[in-house]
């Protein structure tokens, strides 16, 4: 029988990414180094790829003396469309050629017209709600029309619930927009309130919101400088994501709906699984900031979207995160290496670390399987990351980049 190939596809005017992959996990790659016709790569579980490099190498994971072979040219979104709005499709996406030593940027297609569904019901039609927090106990409005968000995570929710469009203030992040890709273009459009670490209590009474919504509280925003304003839920960040979550949405009269969105998620998250047989498969986690390399684990908010999915972990990543030097890179080892660069100075630093001899020997950068996705999503907090994360997964586990 004919072996069924997925393309993932990335496409634009000067550039072009294709990564085949089939069911058995081998992957099709057009212009082998050696002879320019197309050859296959057989994936293989780390153990099974460790005793194989051995008998070639006395060192760990090395696969040593095969640089040389043609790394990916690759597509990077730099300008995405707005969440839930018509015109928001792959086609109306600016892109830019580019190539960050040799990993595959990934999230090149991402949709984000479907990011933030249709407006969720009310669990309640009438009458306020009583809401049980980490700050304290509020009455929330049963359906609010007027909402401000503290935090990206708390924008998320609202997205999740398909609330954005009745944010009427959202706090902005650093960086060259105010609002995480994943969300959409429109989101950028909400009226600014400050940082996350530093809320303008002024502005936020200026819009006369009916229920703020946020992680704990900041700066001058205490709880009870909010509270004076509207009704505020603080859902604290202890208590892991999909809790999290739960309580913001329940601030916004939405815990049935809450409760049904993540139950879709787990479904999806289990098929996403099956479909890539993810139990086959040792996916490593490493996030650049500018003075520190880590090794994403368990307790991390990719770490739990990875288990969820039944992604397995290289067995020193299945505990907490650590920190690695880039002397010795070999507990950055897996399959594949996903790599996270926080900000620009994260990036410089992962880049330095790429384009090193002791980066370049691991098993997945010699097989081409290191691709470089969204600090926003992998390194964040909420439903829609962790959805965006699945559909990431899906497309490059049994994946390798090349030309």
């Amino acid at each position: 029988m004919a072996k069924r190939l997925e393309h993932i596809r990335a496409v634009t005017p000067t550039a072009r990414m294709s990564v085949a992959v089939n069911r058995d996990h081998s992957a099709s790659r057009p212009g082998c180094p050696t002879t320019g016709r197309a050859c296959t790569l057989t994936r293989m579980p780390v153990s099974a790829l460790v005793r194989t490099r051995n008998l070639m190498s006395s060192t760990r994971y090395a696969a040593r003396g095969r640089r040389g072979a043609a790394v990916a040219t690759l597509c990077a979104a730099v300008l995405v469309a707005g969440c839930a709005n018509k015109s928001d499709d792959a086609s109306s996406i600016v892109r830019t050629t580019t190539n960050i030593a040799g990993a595959g940027v990934v999230g090149l297609e991402r949709d984000t017209s479907t990011a933030c569904p249709l407006p969720s019901a009310p669990d309640s039609a009438t009458g306020p709600q009583s809401v049980t927090h980490a700050a304290g106990v509020s009455q929330v409005p049963a359906d609010p029309q007027r909402i401000v968000v503290l935090t990206t995570s708390a924008l998320d929710a609202v997205c999740a619930v398909g609330l954005w469009e009745r944010v009427v203030g959202a706090t902005s992040d650093d960086g060259p927009a105010p609002h995480p890709a994943y969300l959409g273009y429109g989101v950028n459009k909400i009226p600014d309130i400050g940082s996350a670490t530093a809320p303008d209590l002024a502005k936020i009474a200026e819009l006369h919101p009916d229920v703020i919504i946020g992680d704990m509280p900041a700066g001058n925003a205490s709880f009870e400088a909010l509270q004076a304003i509207a009704p505020t839920v603080l859902a604290g960040t202890s208590s892991g994501w999909q809790a999290e979550f739960t309580g913001l949405a329940a601030g916004l009269g939405r815990r049935n709906a809450a409760a049904t969105a993540l139950e879709n998620y787990r479904t999806e998250a289990r098929e996403t699984g099956d479909t890539v047989a993810a139990n086959q498969t040792q996916a490593s986690v490493v996030r650049f900031t500018a003075d520190q390399i880590q090794a994403q684990g368990s307790d991390t908010f990719a770490g739990q979207v990875l288990g969820d999915a039944g992604v397995q972990r290289p067995t020193v990543q299945r505990g907490t995160s650590f920190d690695i030097t880039s002397a010795d890179l070999t507990k950055a080892e897996g399959d594949l290496i996903y790599v996270i660069f926080a900000g620009e100075a994260g990036k410089k630093q992962g880049e330095s670390t790429l384009r090193t001899d002791e980066w370049k020997d691991l098993g997945a950068a010699t097989d081409h399987r290191v691709f470089a996705v969204e600090d926003s999503i992998w390194h964040g907090n909420g439903l829609t990351a962790a959805r965006a994360l699945l559909t990431d997964i899906r497309n490059t586990l049994n994946g390798f980049v090349t030309d």
